[in-house]
């Protein structure tokens, strides 16, 4: 019997966009296997199981609800309020939980970065695939609750997974600096919740995009959320679309901050075993 053997050379970057995005087919069975452990770690011995999915935006919803809909009686744009902020809290949940468990990605694979050699890019890409399928149960309770309301989807659902797949390369650009920044300063496990819950209300999760003064609009829109959440609500919701020019601009934006986040994380990875 024959074996195949092959030969890796393990050598440092060239430049800084030399990000061997080859390896990631190579190493594709270690991403599967790095995503299905951080979900079977997630929910085994848990009583709820993967309804925990649904738990923080649910109550986020409710809490949204009574504070702004009730209290403030902020508008929603013509849809009913629980259903307006949860098609929010539905990108934003995966998008804020990826940064937190990606952002401590390679930290938590200390041992496994220290052992042996793969792509160092596939811990957060897989940390941030990971909560796909979260986002999966949470998107079946909002079909339930468009359908509760009487909200019918048209035409538009079909753009969902391009704003699905704008929401996850947001995650990803942003979890890669934060990774790399976390080898090095441990100050980012703090900065992390606050980064979060300030992005939080700088995004249209719990108001209208309607609502913000005419002159912040250009700078408000830099945020790439703004797109990514408008055009949840516009798909699924029928709300007013986003503003073409200003979708652009995020996609750009994220396009930017992804390509700059690899290729640093990419230099930093030369060292991730010598510091950690």
């Amino acid at each position: 019997m024959r074996h195949s053997s092959s030969l890796v050379v393990i050598e440092p970057n060239k430049s800084w966009f030399d990000l061997k995005l080859r390896s990631f087919w190579d190493y594709r069975e270690l991403l599967y296997f790095l995503a299905w452990r951080d979900l079977k770690a997630r929910y085994s011995q848990t009583v709820m199981g993967l309804a925990w999915a649904v738990v923080q935006p649910l109550f986020m919803m409710l809490v949204f609800t009574v504070v702004f809909s009730k209290i403030a009686q902020l508008p929603s744009d013509g849809i009913p309020y629980p259903l307006f902020a949860y098609a929010a809290l539905v990108p934003w949940t995966y998008f804020a939980k990826s940064l937190d468990r990606s952002g401590f990605s390679v930290v938590a694979e200390s041992n496994l970065i220290t052992k042996i050699y793969f792509p160092r890019l596939i811990i957060p890409l897989s940390a941030t695939l990971g909560g796909l399928l979260d986002f999966a149960i949470a998107f079946l309770l909002l079909v339930a609750m468009m359908l509760w309301f009487g909200v019918l989807p048209t035409w538009k659902l079909v753009t969902v997974p391009l704003f699905l797949a704008l929401t996850v390369l947001a995650s990803l650009s942003v979890s890669l600096w934060l990774s790399a920044f976390f080898v090095k300063y441990r100050d980012v496990a703090a900065l992390i919740p606050l980064l979060t819950q300030v992005w939080m209300f700088g995004s249209p999760v719990a108001y209208s995009a309607s609502m913000v003064p005419q002159g912040w609009v250009a700078f408000y829109n830099l945020n790439p959320m703004v797109g990514v959440i408008g055009g949840f609500r516009w798909a699924l919701l029928g709300t007013p679309a986003p503003d073409p020019m200003f979708l652009a601009v995020n996609v750009v934006t994220i396009s930017v901050s992804l390509l700059l986040g690899m290729a640093y994380f990419n230099r930093m990875a030369n060292t991730f075993a010598d510091v950690i």
